[in-house]
């Protein structure tokens, strides 16, 4: 089985895998089979080359300074920028602001829009959402009395997208969809929502922490008003992440923060704002967090999505037929269009002491309700098991998680 999904894919995964120094590493005496990619990726040694190489020999702020030591990081953060543009298909690299990661981008979006919403205006998110895309729109109600309204879910963990349909009217504002659910796996049909919301009028965010992992979105093909991401589920260091936003919507949205980088000229008796993207950028950046997200990007793209896809479905595959083998075991979401997660319970044992067991054999895997309390109060479970894969990931490995969780049956039942 191993051999033959490798040869369905244009890469080598054991060369790929030396990529990755921790996965060397042994976790309580085993190997470790790391399967927490949708809470962390790891980080290929280009990356992290990248993050020495900027505090070795070039570490400096960016933007203000006339030596050469400045001049070097603000290229290098400035290149970075515009490989992101390349990478989600911006039409300029000033729609690309940099974040600490995509609750910040969410949230900057979200305290825009509380200069444009009334009392009585209608916000939609879907019911499986993170708990970042839930509570900031949240306290956006509650400051501007806006209404929050949700798209209902099924058994499947697939949006009822009909049912959306119904629901938007004159009074929607905003739309806000995660690409991919991060407890279930599903891809959400964001080009029906987004098509759907401007038809109403309405703008759209599309939380593409999940996706990006696995795909490379077009924000021009996708007409979406607003996407996020992070950095460090591609791959990539944590604490930066990427916010699109379309040029239009940049300009009418005020600053989300005050301080140094994003002003044009201060008194006291006023203040000017910078132009796109600084306005955005109040303060020092996590500059070398930028840079290297920048190579991160190079390296996912050097793969290629679709390889780093095709690897990652059947990696999904073999995971779900060999998990299912084990009776009493349940997998929850399970759409037709999902990518590599699975969350999974068995009967009767509480996913916490699974996760404890499978850890003492070297496999990490998250449990709890993974920032989407919704969806486990959907299925009546305090939460889920995870395993989640990526193209660094094997077969054999599977084999291991599959092993150690009818263990866990077996102590626990």
């Amino acid at each position: 089985m191993a051999s033959s999904i490798s040869g369905t894919t244009s890469f080598d995964i054991q060369r790929i895998r030396e990529d990755f120094p921790i996965l060397k590493r042994k976790v309580n005496g085993h190997p470790l089979v790391y399967f927490d990619n949708a809470a962390t990726s790891q980080t290929p040694g280009v990356v992290i080359d990248a993050i020495v190489d900027y505090y070795s020999r070039y570490n400096a702020n960016i933007h203000r300074g006339v030596h050469t030591l400045s001049q070097e990081a603000t290229d290098a953060y400035e290149k970075a920028r515009i490989k992101l543009q390349q990478h989600f298909n911006a039409a300029r690299p000033y729609e690309m602001i940099f974040t600490s990661g995509t609750t910040h981008g969410i949230n900057l979006v979200a305290s825009g829009f509380a200069s444009f919403l009334e009392k009585g205006d209608e916000i939609i998110v879907s019911a499986m959402e993170h708990h970042s895309n839930i509570v900031p729109w949240q306290m956006l109600c509650e400051k501007t009395g806006a209404v929050l309204r949700v798209i209902p879910m099924n058994e499947a963990g697939e949006l009822v997208v009909e049912e959306y349909e119904g629901m938007l009217s004159d009074r929607t504002r905003l739309v806000f969809c995660n690409h991919i659910s991060n407890a279930l796996g599903t891809v959400n049909p964001i080009e029906r929502i987004i098509a759907a919301a401007h038809k109403a009028g309405a703008a759209v965010l599309i939380d593409g922490a999940q996706a990006c992992p696995h795909i490379r979105p077009d924000v021009q093909a996708l007409d979406v008003d607003f996407y996020v991401a992070s950095a460090h589920k591609m791959c990539g260091p944590t604490g930066v992440g990427v916010l699109y936003g379309k040029e239009s919507w940049l300009e009418k949205l005020p600053p989300y923060q005050g301080g140094g980088e994003m002003i044009e000229e201060v008194t006291f008796e006023k203040t000017t704002y910078a132009g796109l993207p600084h306005k955005f950028e109040a303060g020092t950046p996590n500059i070398c967090g930028g840079i290297a997200f920048g190579a991160a990007v190079d390296y996912l793209n050097g793969i290629g999505f679709d390889a780093i896809a095709a690897y990652e479905h059947k990696l999904l595959e073999y995971a779900t037929r060999r998990l299912l083998e084990i009776e009493g075991l349940r997998i929850y979401g399970t759409s037709e269009h999902k990518t590599s997660v699975i969350s999974f319970n068995l009967e009767g044992i509480h996913p916490y002491d699974v996760g404890t067991i499978v850890d003492k054999l070297g496999i990490a895997v998250r449990t709890g309700h993974h920032c989407a309390q919704p969806v486990m109060d959907y299925y009546r479970i305090p939460g889920t098991v995870r395993a989640s894969f990526a193209f660094y990931n094997t077969i054999e490995e599977v084999d291991v998680l599959v092993e150690a969780v009818k263990k866990a049956k077996l102590m626990l039942s």
